[in-house]
């Protein structure tokens, strides 16, 4: 009998912390921040590049240390942003945090969110989601920093 912990798991989940998308901290970069859980202890180091006039995320690089939930939840993040302009990712993350704050009433928009529909399984779990929404935090500190630098 599996129990509601490995519905956390899913093979997608797995796949992106074995093999994480876009990780390593990169060069140029417009802003860096670092955040943590200091409930479990995860921390990451974000780094945000743009382009257009501050408005099309040229990249996203990161390093993640923790649990598996927020190293996916960081790798499935990077893949969605890049190459998108913040206006298209904002119903992206809107959607995303509702979902993950509803304990599991609000079921995920797949083309919305992409493989980050794999993380809601997370939202039953008040602790976990945490640890899911970390790397979205560290995204929304390093725009706002992204966005004052040099004005």
């Amino acid at each position: 009998m599996s129990s509601p912990l490995n519905s956390l798991y899913t093979e997608l989940v797995i796949e992106h912390d074995k093999r994480p998308l876009h990780a390593g901290l990169r060069e140029p970069f417009r802003s860096e921040v670092h955040h943590v859980n200091p409930t479990c202890g995860d921390e990451i180091t974000l780094r945000l590049q743009l382009a257009d006039g501050k408005e099309r995320i040229e990249d996203v690089s990161y390093d993640a240390v923790g649990c598996a939930m927020s190293r996916a939840s960081a790798s499935i993040m990077a893949d969605l942003l890049i190459g998108r302009t913040t206006a298209e990712i904002e119903p992206v993350q809107e959607h995303f945090e509702t979902a993950m704050r509803s304990r599991g009433r609000v079921g995920g928009d797949e083309e919305l969110i992409g493989d980050g529909i794999a993380l809601l399984g997370a939202a039953k779990f008040p602790a976990r989601v945490k640890c899911v929404l970390m790397p979205w935090k560290a995204y929304q500190a390093a725009l706002v920093e992204a966005r004052t630098l040099g004005e």
